[in-house]
Order: structure tokens, then C-alpha cells, then sequence
């Protein structure tokens, strides 16, 4: 059974629809997939009839930003239901969001000595019961600056550039409790995009699993063969699920749906089966 269970919809900062990402699956000759937009469940419903309306089998997914200081740790939450705890989160992470958002738009007109407003950023956030992320705010100043939105985001909106903001920001202990209590699975996400050397990626990846941590994404579009095996290998040492997907966006990009090829071992499959998934 191959899989892609790191996927994103124009309910975060995709591009494209479920429909359309659940005919992307189908023609990359995919069995399982997940759609695991930023910080919300939101579309539940629309994703899985998508997969559904492709004979494919569905996991609910999301990804909370997290921050640990000033380091982003994100976290992939897999068979989570909509309940109290998530409800919660979720106000907390939209209130959040807009208060970062007004940080990050203040730094940004100050650096760039642009007058962009929120409103001009919500032209950008297609679906309003997710949180605004930050590339929607990227988007718009794109727009006026004419220039691509991923390079702008790299020069200055990541961490630890000018215009960034951890304002509302959970951390990731927080985002494995909600997951927990939303009776899902937790899963690491791009262990080898986190700025650390590997000593000390390592050992945050210890403090997670001591936080309850069930899973790492070992198989991921920006990781080497090589720190796939590691973070495979760390898995097995601490007992831990082994998840993949290719953290798809957007065509044109180097990422692409089913890629790199993964298959979910059975562990994987019965934990998810058990939390209600497939």
C-alpha cells in the first residue's frame, strides 16, 4: 500500500483543493493519503469525501506550528476528531493568529517601508475557518514588493530573519496534548528541516518522545537517503511509529504528490486503524 500522509490544501497555504489533490493521489497511484493543512482540521468532511470519491482510504490529518523558543518544531496530528480539547485550541490558535499576524505585518512595513494591512493579508486566506498563516501575510507582501513568495519568505519572514514572529505560537508539548486528547496520533514532522546539528536535534527529538511523542516523519521530500535511515533507525530504538509524505504544496515546486515512494508498515496501519482512521 503506498501512502502520502504530509499533504496541504488551499485550507492552509496549498494550492490546491481536496478534490483536486485527491486526483493528484489517485493518478501517483496512491492506496492511503492524508491532507494535513496548518494548525486546523477545518474541511474535514470535503477531504475525506474526496479521497472517498477516488476509492481512496483517508486519515484525518493537521500540522501544528510549534515553536520551542525561537526553533520551529512542527507536528503532524493523524486520527484526530473534532471534540472540547480541539475546539479550544483551535479559538486559542485563530486569536494567535491574527496577534502574530499584526506583529509580523508591523515588522514587515517597517522594514520594507510598505503600508500593507491585515485586510490586504486576508485577501490572501481563502478559507476563514482555518487561521491565518504566515505566508498568506507573505503573499501580500509579495504582491506589492513583485516578487516570488517563497524566496521573500526565505529572506525575511523564517525564523530568525527580520519579520518574523512566534507570537501565539503552542509549544510542542501542547501540540502532542491536543493531539492525544483529540485521540490521535503524533508524529514529528521534517525532523531534518529542524535548524539543529544533529546532537542536538537528537536530543529534542528525545525530549518529545518523554512528552508523549508516538511517531517520526522519517520519509519526507527534503530528507537524504541517509537521514532517512537515521531517523528510521532512531524509530525502531525507541519504539516509535514511522510516518512519510511528501509535504506537497504546490505544483512548480520540487515536491510532488507520492514522493518519496512510501509504505506504511503494519504497526503504522493498526495504530491508525485503531484510532478510527481507515
Amino acid at each position: 500500500m503506498r501512502a502520502d500522509l504530509h499533504i496541504h490544501t488551499y485550507y492552509s497555504d496549498g494550492a490546491y483543493s481536496p478534490a483536486q489533490i485527491a486526483a493528484m493521489a489517485k493518478a501517483a497511484g496512491l492506496s492511503l493519503i492524508s491532507m494535513t493543512d496548518h494548525d486546523s482540521l477545518a474541511g474535514l468532511e470535503e477531504k475525506a469525501q474526496a479521497a472517498r470519491a477516488q476509492g481512496l482510504s483517508y486519515v484525518p490529518g493537521w500540522e501544528v506550528s510549534a515553536y520551542q523558543g525561537d526553533l520551529k518544531v512542527h507536528i503532524l496530528g493523524y486520527g484526530c476528531r473534532i471534540c472540547a480539547p480541539y475546539e479550544q485550541f483551535l479559538r486559542a490558535r485563530i486569536g494567535g493568529a491574527v496577534e502574530r499576524a499584526e506583529d509580523i505585518i508591523a515588522k514587515a512595513n517597517e522594514y520594507f517601508g510598505l503600508d500593507v494591512t491585515l485586510a490586504e493579508a486576508e485577501r490572501f486566506h481563502q478559507k476563514k475557518d482555518a487561521p491565518l498563516h504566515t505566508m498568506h501575510i507573505v503573499a501580500a507582501f509579495a504582491a506589492r514588493l513583485g516578487c516570488n513568495k517563497g524566496d521573500l519568505y526565505a529572506a525575511a519572514f523564517e525564523p530568525g530573519k527580520p519579520c518574523h514572529s512566534t507570537l501565539g505560537r503552542p509549544a510542542p508539548r501542547d501540540a502532542i496534548d491536543v493531539i492525544h486528547a483529540s485521540g490521535g496520533i503524533a508524529s514529528l514532522a521534517h525532523p531534518g528541516r529542524i535548524k539543529l546539528e544533529d546532537e542536538g536535534r537528537f536530543s529534542l527529538m528525545d525530549e518529545l518522545v518523554d512528552a508523549g511523542l508516538d511517531g517520526i516523519e522519517c520519509s519526507h521530500s527534503d530528507h537524504t537517503e541517509e537521514q532517512t535511515e537515521q531517523f528510521a533507525a532512531y524509530a525502531r530504538l525507541r519504539g516509535l511509529l514511522r510516518t512519510g509524505g511528501s509535504d506537497f504544496h504546490a505544483e512548480g515546486r520540487s515536491r510532488v504528490v507520492g514522493q518519496p515512494p512510501f509504505t506504511p508498515a503494519e504497526e503504522l496501519l493498526a495504530a491508525l486503524r485503531r484510532c478510527g482512521s481507515q
